[in-house]
């Protein structure tokens, strides 16, 4: 029996995904998995002699979970997007299966805001919050893999700064390519 506002009494929320919400993810998945090969080779060539530059191309892995989730407003998507562009990318990365884990620990920052307010509220806001989240979060994991402790706090700052403006940028990108498929008519199955 339904409840007033269009719920369901008594019973728990569950997750549907659709067929066309699926095949939707699918399309993104391998979307976002052809854009983070060559992302991740060139990441990983300017790893060692140009370090900052590496990390200005770390929003790139946030772009297919920020898009799945602004255009399909489900639970769930951006972790969906993000593992199968983790696995597209298995073949071509050097890394193996751990490409999947990167993207799904990247794709975990575009889901937790919704997750907190558990995907009932769609504010643009909420993707800027994993942006800025991921951006700080980042630079700290991987302050040894980096060495950030031999660089001034000067160069330090700049790191942060990049990761962040390398993040919020790709998250913008993100709402806005979602929002001209949503115009386009991508999406709208529901």
């Amino acid at each position: 029996m339904s409840a007033p506002h269009g719920g369901v009494s008594g019973r728990r929320r569950r997750f549907r995904f659709p067929t066309a919400l699926l095949l939707t993810c699918a399309a993104l998945g391998v979307a976002g998995g052809l854009l983070l090969a060559p992302a991740n080779w060139v990441s990983t060539i300017l790893f060692p002699g140009l370090p900052f530059v590496s990390v200005a191309l770390a929003g790139l892995w946030l772009l297919p979970s920020v898009i799945a989730l602004r255009l399909l407003r489900a639970p769930l998507v951006g972790l969906l997007v993000g593992l199968l562009a983790g696995l597209v990318i298995v073949p071509f990365s050097g890394y193996g299966f751990g490409s999947v884990a990167t993207n799904l620990w990247w794709a975990a920052f575009t889901e937790l805001p919704f997750l907190f307010v558990m995907w009932r509220y769609w504010g643009t806001w909420l993707h800027y919050v994993g942006a800025v989240v991921v951006g700080v979060v980042y630079p700290l994991l991987a302050w040894a893999s980096f060495d950030l402790g031999g660089f001034t706090l000067p160069v330090q700052l700049l790191f942060f700064a990049i990761t962040l403006a390398s993040c919020v940028a790709a998250t913008a990108l993100g709402i806005l390519i979602a929002d001209r498929l949503r115009a386009a008519g991508v999406g709208r199955s529901r």
